[in-house]
């Protein structure tokens, strides 16, 4: 786990609010035809959608928080779908309780 990088994803609102979304995804998105918001997660266009920015930009911040490890990407066709990493984020608070 590099904190380095986990603080720096963490470094922007957005990166967090997605995060935060991303922890109970069926109460902060739609329902999505053939998929299961919390087995596969959320198609990066609805995480767009939600952040009210471009796809690049959403796009952008979903690539720094999986480099960092906080969530998984999964590809089905031509979509990207992400949850979060709860054994990861879970690693992270252990790591900050034991070395803060």
């Amino acid at each position: 786990m590099d904190k380095l990088t986990i603080f720096k994803a963490l470094a922007n609102e957005a990166r967090l609010n997605i995060l935060d979304w991303l922890k109970e995804p069926t109460t902060h998105f739609k329902p999505q035809e053939g998929v299961d918001l919390l087995d596969v997660g959320v198609c990066v266009s609805q995480i767009t959608e939600k952040l009210n920015m471009t796809q690049s930009t959403a796009s952008h911040y979903l690539s720094l928080l999986h480099k960092a490890g906080l969530i998984h990407a999964t590809r089905i066709g031509k979509w990207t779908y992400y949850k979060r990493d709860e054994k990861a984020i879970q690693e992270l608070g252990d790591s900050i309780k034991a070395g803060l």
